[in-house]
């Protein structure tokens, strides 16, 4: 049962809240941020927030910037690849490359459930350190891949272990920064995207002058990066701290770090699996308009993420020149992701800065389709995917915005797990418009890019509509039952959803 106004009294379901009746079953059920402080954590003592937001900063952003880099950039190693002679030293035709693209989001999305079960159960950094080490094994082995049939099974497994790393960077953002400090968080190691492609660009353009007979460039390439990758996740093993009250803070900045975050009523941690939030989230209408804008917007990326460079190539570029011409690609979404993020925290306007990235997606994908095939029109092809580019960053603001309006744990990580089974859908979908038929100016697919992007805008505007209304509404109830959050003792680490807690008003 929800909690309901009753007067000015706010009367709360006891599976959410303590009561005197019961008073050790709820409290196992509230956050673990609450059983901390509960326990005798002491008082806040002479500590400036923001010193401790950049202590709290140098402590977890790199490491996350480092995850979600290693993320992107492992997968989209075959992007590279693709130029580097990976089909003919495999036997690959162009069809079956955009089955290999494919492949890697079926276990993408299928395993999103998955993760977001286990991280719930297990400590967060040492579960993401952990599923790190399995991919950079598996990034390793594409380097003895000889078939098209053994580099679909290393995809797969890539797919299963890389479908762990969102969720738990949004739990971890989550548990740590304030509603309008996780944009810009967010967006810092969502970064990790841009950067991957320049350094992604450069590394191929520089693998490309090894021409040793035993082994080829793309194997090297494989290698040298899946090393690096288990390099990384022991570092984040050992230095990524699980949650606020396990971390390296002195006593004092651990409940400091605690009570920064209370006022965006979503907790911190909670390892109860509670049935009652993951119904709420697939019941709730707003979920599914999530579902069809990561869906729609997001099937430009998955294209054009694998296929860039065989595009580029496609114009008329040698196979070192459609790397380099791959940078300023990554430059542009690095540009993107800081400047939608920063309108999204400052201004309140997640939803907006989404619609203001998919749009000049449109404008890309008109000009790779319209644009005549002769030489001198190139550039304009090439402007085209740069424009593409921009939309990249729509998944970081759709991570905030799940981030900052959907309460309670087991809510929070039921979402992510969704959001994340439609971006993998979305790039199941994305290459497959890329069919072997229409090699190589793939008008089909340039074509999907606009009407896909038109429709995340509609969606979009719906989306952000709906979240004003509701709003609306709970203003009206609080003022007619005259009520405040301070009624009712720590409510904000009760574990309540955005439903069930009637305080709590959407991020736009």
């Amino acid at each position: 049962m929800a909690p309901r106004f009753e007067g000015n009294v706010l009367t709360v379901a006891n599976d959410s809240v303590d009561d005197t009746h019961n008073e050790k079953s709820a409290s196992k059920k509230a956050d673990a941020a609450l059983q901390y402080l509960r326990a005798g954590a002491g008082e806040v003592i002479d500590i400036d927030e923001k010193q401790l937001l950049r202590k709290i900063d140098l402590m977890v952003m790199p490491l996350m910037f480092g995850a979600y880099l290693s993320q992107y950039f492992d997968k989209s190693l075959l992007n590279y690849a693709a130029v580097m002679g990976i089909s003919k030293d495999t036997g690959m035709n162009a069809a079956q490359f955009s089955y290999l693209a494919t492949f890697f989001y079926v276990t993408y999305a299928v395993f999103q459930p998955v993760h977001a079960v286990l991280v719930q159960r297990f400590p967060v950094g040492k579960y993401l350190g952990t599923m790190i080490t399995c991919w950079g094994l598996t990034v390793t082995m594409h380097c003895v891949c000889k078939s098209f049939g053994s580099l679909i099974a290393v995809r797969l497994l890539l797919g299963m272990f890389e479908a762990a790393v969102a969720p738990c960077l949004l739990i971890i953002t989550g548990m740590w920064y304030k509603r309008a400090e996780q944009p810009l968080r967010i967006a810092i190691w969502y970064l990790g995207v841009g950067c991957g492609i320049v350094i992604g660009a450069i590394a191929s353009f520089g693998f490309q002058f090894y021409t040793a007979r035993t082994f080829k460039s793309w194997q090297i390439m494989y290698l040298v990066f899946g090393v690096l990758t288990i390099l990384l996740s022991i570092t984040i093993v050992w230095l990524l701290p699980d949650n606020p009250m396990t971390s390296r803070l002195s006593p004092s900045e651990k409940v400091a770090a605690i009570e920064r975050v209370r006022s965006n009523q979503t907790g911190i941690e909670n390892r109860v699996w509670k049935w009652h939030q993951f119904r709420e989230t697939t019941g709730d209408p707003k979920t599914w308009l999530i579902v069809i804008i990561v869906l729609v917007g997001n099937v430009p990326t998955g294209a054009t993420g694998s296929f860039s460079s065989l595009l580029i190539k496609s114009f008329g570029y040698t196979s070192k020149q459609s790397a380099l011409l791959n940078i300023p690609s990554g430059f542009i979404q690095m540009f993107a992701v800081v400047l939608a993020s920063w309108a999204a925290g400052k201004g309140n306007a997640r939803a907006l800065a989404m619609v203001a990235i998919f749009t000049p997606g449109v404008l890309g994908g008109a000009l790779m389709a319209f644009l005549p095939s002769a030489s001198r029109f190139k550039a304009g092809k090439i402007v085209g995917i740069y424009l593409c580019g921009i939309i990249g960053p729509n998944l970081s603001v759709i991570y905030s915005l799940a981030a900052a309006n959907y309460a309670g744990h087991t809510k929070k990580v039921t979402i992510n797990a969704i959001i994340l089974a439609a971006y993998g859908a979305s790039n199941i979908i994305g290459p497959l418009t890329f069919t072997g038929a229409t090699a190589p100016t793939y008008l089909p697919a340039k074509i999907a890019i606009m009407a896909t992007l038109a429709l995340a805008i509609l969606t979009t505007l719906l989306l952000r509509y709906l979240y004003i209304r509701e709003n609306m509404k709970r203003e009206g109830k609080a003022v007619a039952a005259d009520f405040t959050q301070d009624q009712v003792q720590d409510i904000e680490f009760m574990d309540l959803t955005d439903h069930e807690n009637p305080t709590f008003r959407y991020a736009l």
